[in-house]
């Protein structure tokens, strides 16, 4: 097999496609995951939901637990060659594949049974999913380069990820489950073959003996990963909260709810060009602090939306969207710098998209543990439209997410731009 080259003054287009390619299906796979199947348990089987919420939270949480150590095993297989590398995520896929089937159509079985089942496949299915995903971003990771070129290798990964959610949340819907599995089935082996002809990246070919807490000791990681964490469940909390906001704020009819979704995603995805072109003047630190800027702009306009209010709140969407891109497409690449500056580089970056992963799904965690119990604590449950409930679902929407943005601005001001005014590298 040949080894594709890297210009390290330019990423093409093929070689773009053809690393970014895999991110389509993981992403595809999380929505139905953790959107669909939930309700799919519930009203197909007759699976009581408190049960299911138990099992799905175990899952979860031991799925949050293990990415470190996939990470560790990741930078083994690196240190072996990158043959072992693909090997290996082939592995994983065809168990992504195999577990997300059986999880939509399992046998015939009682309801206390199909929880049996669905915890043993969802564990199975979400470390088939990490192992992909810890595997495919250090190998990006690896391929070096500048803030601007490490800014696009992230770029194909997440945009052609947010075109797979977009897929994701309109297949199941128009075309029913069995072509949603056969469309991800299909989408997956693409993205592998894409990526066993991706550009090679540069291993030291020796296996480091660090431990698996090795990225706490770089102070460069400490710094961005508190900005990452405080950024997300800024992130996240509107995303728990939106159709809550929408149903009960907003009084907008169910098809908008869709549009929300369609626009806010969309919108990121045709963003991300737009980021890239600011990065290359700005530097990534920068940028992104300019994203979260536009994030509270827009949710600050949202605490003024009400009742009827459908076409303005598309708006928010559209701007929240844009912001969005700046999440998805310059933190990771700002990760592979930080690994590069610290010589972990081709070593080490299993470890360090182990811990990053194990963040994201903590924010999303904590987003829902923060959130929703402050909504009911303040009165507020889903259908109730008083005057006092409503306040607090808008604060809860709008104003908590514009807190925690601007604690993750400041923190990366202060952490991160302010000592390296030269540079907005961490």
């Amino acid at each position: 097999m040949n080894s594709p080259t890297r210009d390290p003054a330019r990423l093409t287009f093929a070689q773009g496609l053809r690393y970014g390619l895999l991110g389509l299906p993981l992403a595809f796979v999380a929505l139905p995951l953790y959107v669909i199947l939930p309700n799919h348990y519930a009203r197909e089987f007759g699976v009581p939901l408190a049960a299911l919420g138990g099992v799905l939270l175990a899952a979860r949480l031991l799925d949050a637990l293990i990415d470190p150590v996939i990470g560790r095993w990741c930078d083994r297989l690196f240190a072996h060659s990158l043959r072992a590398v693909l090997g290996f995520g082939a592995g994983a896929a065809v168990l992504l594949a195999l577990g997300f089937g059986l999880l939509f159509f399992p046998p015939g079985l009682t309801p206390d049974a199909l929880l049996a089942w669905a915890g043993g496949l969802l564990v199975v299915t979400y470390a088939a999913y990490s192992a992909l995903s810890v595997a495919h971003q250090s190998w990006g990771a690896m391929l070096g380069g500048d803030e601007h070129y490490r800014s696009r290798v992230v770029a194909w990964r997440e945009g052609l990820g947010l075109l797979g959610v977009v897929l994701a949340s309109i297949t199941p819907v128009l075309l029913g489950l069995p072509v949603t599995l056969a469309v991800f089935c299909v989408a997956l082996a693409l993205g592998w073959v894409a990526w066993s002809g991706a550009l090679r990246p540069q291993t030291t070919g020796k296996h480091t003996s660090a431990h698996i807490w090795l990225p706490f000791s770089r102070p460069a990681f400490r710094r961005l990963l508190a900005v990452f964490v405080l950024n997300g469940i800024a992130s996240a909390v509107p995303a728990t909260l939106v159709l809550f906001f929408v149903q009960d704020r907003l009084q907008a009819p169910k098809a908008i709810e869709s549009a929300v979704l369609a626009v806010y995603f969309l919108c990121a995805a045709l963003s991300i060009p737009a980021w890239l072109a600011v990065v290359a003047r700005l530097g990534l630190a920068r940028s992104w602090l300019l994203g979260m800027l536009l994030a509270v702009a827009a949710f600050v306009w949202a605490t003024q939306l009400g009742a009827g209010d459908t076409a303005a709140f598309l708006v928010v969407c559209a701007l929240s969207g844009l912001a969005l891109g700046t999440d998805l497409a310059l933190p990771g690449a700002m990760l592979a710098g930080v690994i590069a500056d610290a010589g972990d580089r081709g070593r080490s970056e299993g470890a360090y998209f182990g811990w990053w992963n194990f963040a994201t799904k903590l924010n999303l965690a904590l987003a829902a543990g923060l959130a929703l119990p402050l909504l009911g604590l303040f009165g507020y449950a889903p259908g109730v439209r008083d005057a006092a409930a409503l306040q607090a679902l808008t604060i809860a929407y709008c104003l908590l997410p514009c807190l925690l943005k601007l604690a993750a601005g400041s923190a990366l001001y202060i952490l991160i731009i302010r000592p390296s005014p030269k540079s907005a590298t961490p």
